[in-house]
């Protein structure tokens, strides 16, 4: 049996003002090539499919013209929803595309016998046993009970995830007795691990003392696709357990990462290998940063990697002389005639003096809402206690805005 686990597309997303969409079917077309060269039997995208709950509609159009034109390959479709994703915009065609080859399950089923499903290779025979596990939304899985500390509830909610993983393991067990025995058990999950390296772009999806789940908590399954965090990575170094990352950057900080899919391929009931398939970029996308003697080489160099058709786009952090107000004048004249496009400059404020005189000057797009938060707190002066019961606040109810949204 052989699978190819992606994740994190986020079909839509609007990065700094410029579209995606170029690199987004450039990803797809080449997907669709891996997976016919390779004789992907299945192919597991593990939640963030879109970008947000109501992405356009070209993002629309490419997932359901990446549909069809998969289906003529002859390998399956497994979509789990993620955080990002609409539970409803999901599952409102999921009974059309299960005649086109493919499942979805967009969020947690009343009955879960729906979320275990049988994958089947290539000839039409059971491949293995899938425990489909989307994005776990508190509600999912848990009822307020009143008198509950904040903390209470985040165990609670540990125990509650911990429990529908074993529940699911439990059943395909069952499925795989039915069938012979001989099966693997692949699992899926849209959740942040113990010890797992984020991004800029990844959101926090859980709040208070669930920023992450322990890899304790997993049941043993044969291999584990993990969506979410955008970096790939084998989860507390185990081999079966990963993360394969977000098919293109989604943020400045992954201008350097090198993206890929996961082919993983099994023998009987073990896993047998997994190869990391790296992703073509097709948008170049680059961070420089030092001071502005050191940035005009920098911007020059990077020029290197665009065209006049396909330009860089670029981030350019100020060091030393962040303090300047005519950081933008200045910059614009190093990128004259240079097949560069600056989406975003950054000061980073890299001494005391520099700080007080650059922090006026900042603007809201050189801020997340972390860094508002964080300088709102940082003009206060709190006692430790009360400061970390305000950042908890603060993230819970950054939480349940986000989970609004969705």
């Amino acid at each position: 049996m052989r699978i190819l686990h992606s994740s994190d597309w986020h079909l839509g997303q609007h990065f700094m003002g410029k579209t995606r969409q170029a690199e987004h079917q450039a990803f797809t077309t080449w997907l669709i090539e891996q997976c016919a060269a390779h004789g992907v039997d299945a192919l597991i995208i593990a939640g963030d499919i879109f970008d947000t709950g109501a992405p356009p509609s070209y993002a629309r159009e490419l997932y359901n013209e990446f549909i069809v034109a998969l289906r003529a390959t002859g390998t399956q479709l497994v979509v789990l929803g993620g955080n990002h994703d609409s539970v409803a915009m999901l599952g409102e065609s999921k009974s059309l595309l299960a005649h086109l080859n493919t499942r979805v399950i967009p969020s947690v089923a009343s009955d879960l016998n729906e979320q275990v499903l049988v994958l089947h290779d290539r000839a039409g025979n059971p491949g293995a046993v899938l425990c489909g596990i989307p994005f776990i939304r508190p509600r999912d899985v848990l009822q307020s009970r009143a008198g509950q500390s904040a903390q209470d509830k985040q165990l609670s909610l540990q125990e509650a995830i911990h429990g529908h993983y074993q529940q699911l393991h439990a059943l395909a067990e069952q499925r795989r007795d039915e069938l012979g025995g001989e099966l693997p058990i692949i699992a899926t999950g849209h959740l942040t691990t113990v010890g797992a390296s984020a991004s800029e772009s990844v959101r926090e999806i859980y709040v208070g003392a669930l920023e992450a789940f322990p890899t304790s908590a997993f049941p043993p399954a044969a291999y584990i696709a993990l969506g979410h965090i955008h970096r790939p990575q084998k989860v507390g170094g185990l081999e079966h357990i990963r993360y394969c990352g977000s098919p293109i950057p989604l943020s400045f900080d992954e201008a350097k990462q090198s993206k890929e899919v996961l082919l993983v391929e099994f023998a009987g009931r073990e896993l047998s290998t997994v190869q990391a398939l790296s992703v073509p970029r097709s948008q170049a996308l680059v961070s420089v940063r030092g001071n502005l003697a050191e940035l005009q080489s920098a911007i020059t160099e990077a020029a290197l990697q665009g065209s006049v058709e396909s330009p860089v786009w670029l981030e350019v952090c100020v060091s030393a002389d962040d303090y300047l107000s005519d950081l933008q004048t200045r910059i614009q004249a190093m990128t004259k005639g240079l097949p560069v496009e600056v989406l975003r400059i950054r000061r980073e404020r890299g001494n005391a003096q520099a700080s007080l005189q650059g922090s006026a000057k900042e603007t809201l797009d050189e801020l997340s809402t972390d860094d508002v938060f964080a300088q709102r707190l940082g003009s206060e002066t709190l006692d430790e206690a009360l400061e970390k019961r305000l950042q908890g606040l603060y993230r819970q109810v950054v939480s349940e805005l986000q989970e609004g949204e969705e």
